[in-house]
């Protein structure tokens, strides 16, 4: 017998062997059609889940596949037949029956048709479009009070919350250690800050120290409506919801600074705006005030600008320089935070992008070396030569924003200062390229100087806009020039744990300090007291600090338990 006819008889042998519903393959090469995605794929030896629903099946009939044997005979294969979900019949477009007064339709339709409106229109297209302040609103308690987007949602805050807690051990830490002692009973304290289950946790730090608070927004695209809405439920007089109007903003404001029968004595406050509206408004509370603590470079820059007016009335803190402030929220905090924001927004991929970051303080180094290591060519500007020249030393081009506005795909403000990209440099970008700003004010990019009849604005998506010009050219602006990170995504809860306990310490050493320890100006807290902070975080990375010994402590002329560095070092 020939070896061609042995190897026919034996392959046919082979074939009746296999039952209808075998569980292998023949071990032959398939003849694969180019471009089928079926999973209906065959590999030799490969092992196939048994299952009633899987059947041979006519390769004439249905297309199934072929086997070519060694002598060039064809073989039908084993077709797998799809498995179909039990719901797959069901509509897959069914339209619920209520959703709210605007309809799902229209609101796909208007996410990519809008032209520019309203700042309240990035609000949730489910949402009810009634506006908060023209609601009536009570808690499970009755108490009204307050002024949010919808109460409902408290339970949902109450858990991100929880989950906050977790990531925040400093915070916790000081409500155990003050179960004995209330170093802030008496404590009246006004807060204009980031809405966030992170400032949640600080709040409720806050009152279980012993304070009274009542807070507003200090952004109107930062705050989470169901984390208001669980401090609502618990107690606390908050004026904010996402997609504030700017008139919305400030009445926000003024409904927590005016309270007939309440005073406050403590400003906490995020770019100034808070300590600002009472200078404007209630310039007399400053008699009660003990003192002002402040987070950020705008609100900072303001109250050196009090100061040396000499309008400073009270004693201010500067939070915002302390170290633990900014080696950790304006460096860890943008570096991880500036990725997110850009991804949810826009989907990019950074790999080969060009990308110019303005500035090159803490906020700017983190954007950088994020940018840097997801494969972007970075460019930075400068006006600092010390930053500039850190900027050079890490592997950045310095350049003049003017030098490379016609080729970055992305153009990133890190200041705190104002137009520093204006309506020439808007002009010269290329199509698509993707503006923001990592600042906290509003003023970096010349948003104003777009607003004109000749631009046109479409809405994208939340807190993303193209701003189209005459020619077809179009940009893409996110969230209208704001703060990028807390208004389109949002931030790592444990750095924010360091700046949120760094606050709570420098409230407490305010308003405890004995009469003239701190005169109508600004100062930086205490060297001892940026130290406690970190050291509170510190066992979260089962962290052991080295201990000097008394020859050590005495050769290098320190205290053993600190403070180890001068007030000057950074």
């Amino acid at each position: 017998m020939s070896v061609q006819v042995l190897a026919a008889k034996m392959a046919e042998v082979e074939l009746k062997d296999v039952p209808a519903t075998s569980a292998t393959t023949p071990t032959m090469e398939p003849m694969v059609k180019t471009g089928d995605t079926s999973p209906g794929f065959l590999t030799p030896n490969t092992k196939m889940p048994q299952a009633s629903a899987m059947k041979r099946t006519d390769p004439q009939q249905n297309g199934g596949e072929a086997f070519v044997n060694r002598d060039g005979t064809v073989a039908e294969a084993p077709r797998l037949k799809k498995i179909q979900f039990a719901d797959q019949k069901q509509e897959f477009n069914k339209r619920p029956t209520k959703i709210g007064r605007r309809s799902l339709s229209r609101s796909i339709s208007q996410s990519s048709t809008d032209s520019y409106g309203s700042a309240a229109s990035y609000t949730d297209s489910s949402d009810d479009e009634t506006s908060p302040r023209d609601k009536q609103q009570k808690n499970s308690k009755g108490n009204g009070d307050f002024c949010i987007k919808n109460i409902k949602q408290a339970d949902f805050g109450r858990r991100e919350i929880e989950i906050a807690e977790q990531e925040m051990p400093a915070l916790m830490a000081l409500r155990k250690r003050a179960q004995g002692e209330k170093p802030l009973a008496g404590a009246k304290v006004v807060g204009c800050t980031h809405i966030t289950a992170q400032t949640a946790v600080l709040m409720e730090t806050l009152t279980a120290l012993g304070a009274q608070c009542r807070w507003a927004a200090c952004n109107i695209y930062s705050t989470q409506n169901e984390v208001a809405a669980a401090l609502a439920e618990g107690g606390f007089s908050v004026f904010a919801w996402k997609g504030e109007s700017e008139d919305d903003f400030w009445w926000c404001i003024d409904r927590c600074v005016n309270l007939e029968g309440w005073q406050p004595n403590m400003i906490l406050d995020d770019g100034g705006d808070l300590t600002h509206w009472i200078y404007k408004k209630y310039p007399n509370m400053f008699k009660k005030i003990k003192g002002i603590v402040e987070e950020s470079v705008t609100g900072v820059h303001r109250l050196y600008q009090l100061s040396k007016a000499g309008k400073l009335c009270v004693p201010a803190m500067n939070v915002n320089d302390s170290v633990t402030k900014q080696k950790f929220d304006n460096l860890y905090c943008c570096r991880e935070s500036i990725l997110d924001g850009l991804k949810r927004t826009t989907d990019v991929m950074f790999g080969g992008k060009q990308v110019v970051v303005c500035g090159y303080g803490e906020v700017g180094k983190g954007c950088c070396a994020a940018l840097k290591a997801m494969g972007s060519i970075v460019y930075v500007t400068e006006i600092d030569p010390i930053c500039a020249l850190q900027a050079c030393m890490d592997g950045f081009r310095l350049v003049k924003l003017n030098e490379v506005i016609r080729q970055v795909d992305i153009v990133i403000t890190c200041t705190g200062n104002k137009n520093v990209v204006v309506r020439e440099y808007l002009d010269r970008m290329k199509n698509g390229c993707i503006v923001c700003n990592m600042g906290h004010s509003n003023t970096e990019i010349d948003v104003a100087s777009l607003r004109t009849p000749e631009l046109t604005w479409e809405r994208v998506r939340s807190q993303v806009d193209h701003v189209i010009w005459p020619d077809g050219k179009r940009i893409v602006l996110l969230a209208e020039g704001r703060l990028l990170n807390l208004s389109c995504s949002t931030v790592p809860t444990f750095v924010l744990s360091i700046t949120a306990t760094t606050q709570a310490l420098a409230l407490i050493e305010l308003y405890n300090a004995p009469e003239g320890r701190y005169k109508q100006d600004v100062y930086l807290l205490p060297k001892k007291m940026d130290e406690y902070v970190a050291s509170l975080h510190l066992p979260t990375f089962d962290a052991h600090l080295t201990e000097l010994s008394d020859e050590q402590a005495k050769y290098l002329g320190l205290n053993k338990n600190g403070p180890f560095k001068p007030n000057y070092y950074r």
